[in-house]
């Protein structure tokens, strides 16, 4: 049975988001991405507490593609240490379910 998940990336900004984001769109590694705008994050970072305003970039894509996911976001980020979280999807409606496959690289 095919796992979807939803992949949980934040990123310094707007550019960097579509960026990313589309390069996953066009390598057909994600079917759909969400850019969340005005995130305000905190964090520790180099013994500090930092802030900052970020975008979320919420990837579509299945398990099969985590892998190539991550890779590819790894070589495309700012950040040393980005945010790559997958969250499993435990529901998903079939038919949203088969648009995504229809549209993911799946090899």
């Amino acid at each position: 049975m095919i796992q979807h998940y939803f992949v949980y990336i934040t990123c310094k900004d707007k550019n960097e988001a579509i960026s990313i984001g589309r390069k996953l769109l066009e390598d057909r590694l994600a079917a759909c991405v969400n850019l969340l705008h005005g995130m305000e994050s905190m964090y520790h970072w180099n013994d500090e507490i930092e802030t900052a305003t970020e975008v979320v970039l919420l990837v579509k894509t299945t398990q099969s593609q985590l892998i190539s996911v991550t890779d590819t976001v790894k070589k495309l980020h700012s950040y040393s240490t980005p945010c790559i979280a997958a969250i499993k999807v435990d529901h998903l409606n079939a038919d949203y379910g088969t648009w995504l496959l229809d549209n993911l690289n799946t090899y």
